[in-house]
């Protein structure tokens, strides 16, 4: 009993402990006891037989209050007898209260380190701006250091001040709705009075006031404005007026004769890549891909003998000599209506006209051949002008003007350059044509001396071709005795086996001529002194130049069907209309083709085969090469040589560019910094000297200097590069070409601008830096310094032997005397050497009684001298004395470095002019090593464009090249060609012209 007893005790004493400890938890187990007993077993129950457990002395601490005191347990009153209390449910309330604090507390921890971690990712997954902060310029990051934004943001006003600064928009809206009243219909005063009515009657009387005060004040206005304006132009109107008129017709002469040569330069540009287009659709034609058959392209018969025709223009043209193929030459004198003819054929209006002005200035040859759309193209452009459509038709005629005024040289009114034009439509008759300028009788104010005399040779030039078809056009509106035309035509073809007359302005010559038998002697030829093989009377117009050809069409015919002159039989039928004058010309010129081509062809064979017997006698081994082949394999040439500039050595430039900058700057280096500078007495004022000197040399001669000494020494690159042999297999035939693209080049090629500036600050720190950091520096500065002394003793010692002429060595072995000058100025260098000798330590200046001394003892010894004479002797002997004290002194500062190094001050061995002569080394060191990557980089990439565009320039312009590529045998490579080509267009068009029939 006594142990239950005990054990009961017991158990309320745990229970106590569990209910009352908040501070420790002892290392009793009780979370671990089994969750369906709750029961404490106790070692001294009388059940429990188990062994006792060792108590724990260690203590696990949850929170801070572990460190509270221990409180008093209260124990319970003991009660006898063994009473079991198993109800624990405030240590399983606290036990689930803990574990939830632990769940909200993981939670918030695990939740806040899941948001972070998310935030660090995300911003990683930003861009890190920093690598970008270059975009922004520095001033932007330091503008605080300049600009004081506080203050400025103090001085700017308030919103308070800024609000009395706006606007007032109310009275802004007020005084526009007075205005807009003011303005309404009506009249000023009354509408501006009408519009005062609306307001309160206390205003009305001052708006009324007020408004009509500003009604007078602008009447007033008005009227002076008037008088001053009307007594201005009394005086002056007349001369305005008639200035205005010479100064504006100035500025429109001068703006069309700008927008001439700008349409001049563009047209070249224009040919330049229809050119290059050409050739390269030439080169894409001729690569023959194997497996591919290329379709060959069939021409019209006409198209084929109009490109025969261009290639013979060109032969004519270049080698003085006239083809004989036919042509239908179209002649007549100035407005006498050769263009309307043309363009009636043609049908369309083509030419420029002008009224009584000459348009036609240089021979236009037009192709007609048939075709499903109405259109003309130029045989050197691909361009098609659609002459349905007005503005190609203008865009057409401003084309041929352009060509015409481009073809006419400097000085000159026409020129006998041809413009070829193919024109295709509908209906036409194929021929070739060819417009000529229309013949003058007299040269007016503005043309050319020698228009008349040029104008006859080129109709001369056109007409002597046997074979060619002559349509002489004759105004019928003049008197036929003012005609010129037909005077040269009867000369040209006296029997009139190809001549076809054709009369123009036949309505006018109706109206105006009182005899019509007049008109029926001129078609029948018994009036003019010429024959011909048929006559035509045409109408080509009413004047107008802006009328159709429908309608000139239509007008034609109507006017034949209701002429007297065909009602009366005058006329026939078949001598009317341009379109029957089309029909006969073109009858007539295939018949002319068929009779003379073969012919033609074979001639052309026997010139083919003459030229190739001599090119195989005079160049067996030499390739048949015309102008543009050779200037193309001079061009390679060219170019490889001025991309051998970038294979110099970087040595070799920096060598060159080092030693001709010394040339250039070593007179000045030697006679204007140094020798003053070294007159000073001590190391202080030298160094002064030579700062200041350089300062101002590097400030505004050095740069230049050295830019021009770099672009004389590219020069001399680039013109060694192409003057030297090749070897044996030279062409001296390019020489002249070479040295026109090198000069050209050469003049326009410029350094770039900014070059100076850099070369300024370069050479400043240069000149500026006194350290030589070894001894090999400083043998080198001293070895420099000899060299340039020793050249300037050497020019020296040449001048005074000048002066005094030849020693007693050269007068007895070579038999030469001095001359008396030579004689005085001897015995004044041997008077001047005894005065150095006495005081060693001389100035460079001679003072007035050192002169007189002088020249008291060449007197005494007989000898006249000047004073002038004696200070330029003094002058070269006290040179050459200075030169080599300080070749003396250079040699005692071989072993000075230690003392320069170390700082030492020693009189003797003061080596100021050693380090001045190595700033100027290492000045033209890094200046050379400038220059040259200038040269690298920039200059001969520049040069190798200027070249580029010099061969293409000389390229476009074909005289250059036959002034530059020169020689017989160029001349005959350029016959072979050209007769080469004839012959095969003309075998081609034979054949076609056999298949045909």
């Amino acid at each position: 009993m006594w142990r239950l007893h005990r054990a009961a005790v017991t158990c309320e004493v745990c229970q106590s402990l569990v209910k009352h400890s908040s501070g420790i938890k002892g290392s009793l187990p009780l979370q671990k006891l089994h969750l369906v007993s709750r029961s404490i077993y106790h070692s001294h129950h009388p059940t429990l037989k188990l062994q006792r457990p060792q108590f724990r002395t260690s203590f696990h601490q949850f929170s801070s209050l572990t460190n509270l005191p221990l409180r008093k347990l209260k124990l319970s009153p003991i009660k006898y007898g063994y009473q079991p209390r198993r109800n624990f449910w405030p240590a399983r309330l606290a036990a689930r209260l803990l574990k939830l604090r632990y769940l909200i507390l993981g939670s918030a921890v695990g939740g806040g380190y899941t948001a972070k971690k998310t935030f660090d990712q995300w911003k990683d997954m930003i861009p890190d701006l920093s690598d970008y902060k270059w975009i922004v310029p520095d001033i932007v990051w330091e503008i605080d250091e300049y600009i004081d934004l506080e203050k400025i943001r103090k001085a700017l006003p308030n919103s308070e001040d800024l609000a009395k600064l706006a606007p007032d928009f109310d009275k802004i809206v007020e005084s526009l709705s007075l205005l807009k009243d003011f303005f309404t219909t009506g009249s000023p005063g009354e509408t501006a009075f009408r519009a005062t009515d609306h307001g309160s009657e206390s205003d009305k009387h001052y708006r009324k006031g007020l408004l009509g005060e500003l009604i007078l004040l602008q009447q007033q206005i008005q009227e002076h404005e008037e008088e001053a304006r009307r007594a201005a132009g009394q005086y002056s109107t007349s001369y305005v007026q008639q200035k205005r008129k010479v100064t504006d017709k100035e500025k429109i002469d001068q703006l069309q004769e700008e927008l001439l040569h700008t349409q001049l330069k563009y047209q070249r540009i224009l040919e330049r890549l229809e050119k290059e287009n050409k050739e390269l659709r030439k080169l894409v034609l001729q690569k023959d891909d194997k497996g591919i058959h290329h379709r060959k392209l069939k021409k019209s018969l006409i198209d084929m003998y109009s490109e025969v025709l261009d290639v013979l223009s060109d032969y004519d043209a270049s080698y003085n000599t006239q083809d004989h193929l036919p042509r239908v030459v179209v002649v007549g004198d100035q407005s006498a209506g050769k263009t309307s003819v043309l363009e009636m054929i043609a049908q369309a209006r083509i030419f420029p006209r002008g009224s009584g002005e000459m348009m036609t200035r240089s021979p236009v040859k037009v192709t007609l051949s048939e075709g499903p759309h109405h259109v003309a193209l130029f045989k050197d452009s691909s361009r098609e002008f659609d002459l349905t459509k007005e503005e190609d038709l203008a865009a057409l005629r401003h084309e041929i003007e352009l060509r015409m005024r481009k073809n006419v040289k400097e000085g000159c009114t026409v020129s006998p350059e041809t413009i070829s034009l193919n024109v295709k439509g509908p209906g036409l008759q194929r021929m070739v044509l060819v417009d000529l300028p229309g013949v003058i009788n007299t040269v007016t104010s503005g043309m050319a001396p020698d228009t008349k005399e040029t104008i006859f040779s080129i109709s001369k030039a056109y007409m002597q071709n046997p074979n060619a078809i002559i349509l002489c056009i004759q105004d019928g509106s003049v008197d036929a005795e003012r005609s010129i035309v037909t005077d040269l035509v009867s000369q040209m073809d006296p029997h009139g086996r190809r001549t076809i007359f054709v009369l123009t302005k036949v309505d006018l010559a109706e109206k105006n001529v009182a005899s019509p038998s007049r008109i029926q002697q001129i078609i029948e030829g018994k009036l003019f002194p010429m024959k011909a093989l048929g006559y035509f009377a045409v109408v080509t117009g009413k004047g107008n130049s802006s009328e159709s050809i429908e309608a000139i069409r239509e007008y034609e015919e109507e006017f034949f069907q209701n002429s007297k002159l065909l009602k009366t039989s005058m006329l026939k039928a078949h001598q009317v209309t341009t379109r029957n004058l089309s029909l006969a010309v073109s009858d007539c010129f295939w018949k002319m083709v068929r009779e003379s081509v073969e012919q033609q062809a074979d001639s052309f064979k026997a010139t083919r085969f003459n030229l190739e017997t001599e090119w195989k006698n005079n160049y067996p081994r030499l390739r048949e090469l015309d102008r543009n082949e050779l200037f193309e394999k001079a061009k390679n040439e060219i170019l490889d040589e001025v991309i051998s500039l970038s294979q110099v050595t970087p040595k070799h430039w920096e060598e060159i560019l080092q030693q001709s900058l010394w040339e250039r700057v070593s007179t000045h280096v030697i006679e204007n910094i140094y020798l003053p500078a070294a007159q000073t007495m001590n190391s202080g004022t030298f160094n002064t000297t030579v700062d200041i000197k350089l300062k101002q040399w590097t400030d505004k001669q050095l740069p230049n200097k050295a830019v021009e000494v770099a672009w004389e020494t590219l020069q001399e690159e680039f013109s060694r590069f192409m003057t030297e042999p090749k070897g044996k297999e030279h062409d001296d035939i390019f020489d002249k070409l070479k040295e026109a693209v090198k000069e050209e080049s050469i003049k326009r090629h410029k350094w770039n601008d900014f070059a100076e500036d850099s070369l300024r600050v370069i050479q400043h720190n240069a000149l500026e830096d006194r350290s030589i950091s070894d001894k090999q520096q400083w043998d080198a500065a001293i070895y420099f310094m000899e060299e340039a002394l020793q050249a300037r003793l050497k020019d020296t010692e040449n001048a005074i032997e000048n002066m005094i002429g030849p020693d007693w060595k050269k007068r007895w072995l070579y038999w030469k005397n001095r001359t008396q000058e030579q004689f005085v100025h001897n015995e004044t260098k041997n008077e001047l050497e005894k005065m150095l000798k006495c005081n060693e330590e001389h100035p460079a200046y001679l003072a007035s009684d050192e002169i007189t001394t002088v020249r008291k003892n060449l007197e005494s010894r007989g000898v006249e001298v000047d004073p002038s004479l004696i200070k330029d002797t003094w002058h070269q002997v006290y040179r050459r004395h200075f030169l080599k004290t300080a070749l003396n002194h250079c040699n005692l500062c071989r072993r000075g470095f230690y003392y320069y190094q170390r700082h030492f001050v020693d009189s003797e061995l003061e080596c100021n002019d050693v380090v001045l002569f190595w700033r100027i080394q290492r000045m033209l060191a890094i200046t050379a090593n400038t220059l040259r990557q200038q040269l690298t980089n920039t200059e001969v990439r520049r040069l190798e464009k200027n070249v580029k565009e010099v061969l293409e320039d000389f390229a476009e312009d074909s005289e250059k090249k036959v002034k530059l590529l020169t020689g017989k045998r160029v001349q005959l490579a350029e016959d072979l060609k050209k007769v080469r080509e004839i012959q095969e267009k003309l075998d081609a068009f034979i054949e076609a012209l056999h298949q045909e029939k």
